[in-house]
């Protein structure tokens, strides 16, 4: 899509003029990109509103996230992200702590996400609950081959298994899990295909059993 293609073009630049003036005379360039984004980001909805038509509520624009840094508590004082993000969730959090979607445009560096990401104290203890008590359809989800053959799970993880589940327990891998963030990356010639976003429904269908299992464990729990 040529779309795609003057995002990660403008991305490429940013990155090289990654500074306040340069932004200010490239502000023009910088609202187009956003606007074909948020273009895509509507697209996108559509698709998942096809399994999941509660999304079809979302605002196309509130799902972006802004470009511009909070510098404030980080070493790095560069003003502006060098890539575009949209979150796919019903809550207000914009994805912390609840299951949803996530898609990242950065040239070299795209990808989308799934899964539980950064949940509070409460949120994860009823996930690790959940995980050992229904192992079997926790693991008939993650091991589904076509599941395997799109997305790997990462996230942050306990050294030890966390306290209130035993040693033993066959899903201690899992249970250390902090968050469990399901990705799928992307090269650049496959974002600016014309069939990118049907791909990204494709994808996130392959995983809302995921995201149903999270949603079940933690909202009824």
């Amino acid at each position: 899509m040529e779309n795609t293609k003057y995002i990660l073009n403008f991305l490429t630049q940013l990155s090289q003029n990654n500074n306040r003036e340069w932004f200010t005379e490239n502000k023009p360039q910088y609202q187009q990109a956003n606007e074909y984004f948020i273009s895509i980001v509507e697209q996108v909805i559509s698709e998942l509103a096809k399994t999941e038509p509660e999304m079809e509520r979302l605002d196309p624009k509130k799902c972006v996230f802004r470009i511009y840094r909070d510098t404030r508590f980080s070493k790095d004082k560069t003003p502006y992200k060098t890539n575009f993000g949209a979150s796919f969730f019903m809550g207000q959090s914009k994805g912390i702590g609840e299951a949803g979607y996530y898609m990242h445009f950065e040239p070299g560096k795209s990808f989308i996400a799934a899964g539980l990401y950064q949940p509070n104290s409460d949120v994860l203890k009823k996930f690790r609950k959940e995980i050992s008590y229904n192992k079997e359809e926790f693991l008939s989800i993650i091991e589904n081959p076509t599941f395997k053959k799109n997305f790997k799970i990462e996230g942050e993880k306990l050294k030890k298994i966390p306290q209130g589940f035993e040693k033993d327990d066959p899903m201690a891998e899992y249970l250390k899990y902090k968050e469990m963030i399901l990705i799928h990356s992307f090269e650049d010639t496959e974002i600016i295909s014309s069939k990118f976003v049907q791909e990204i429904g494709k994808l996130f269908k392959i995983a809302l059993p995921f995201n149903q299992f999270v949603k079940e464990s933690t909202e009824f729990n």
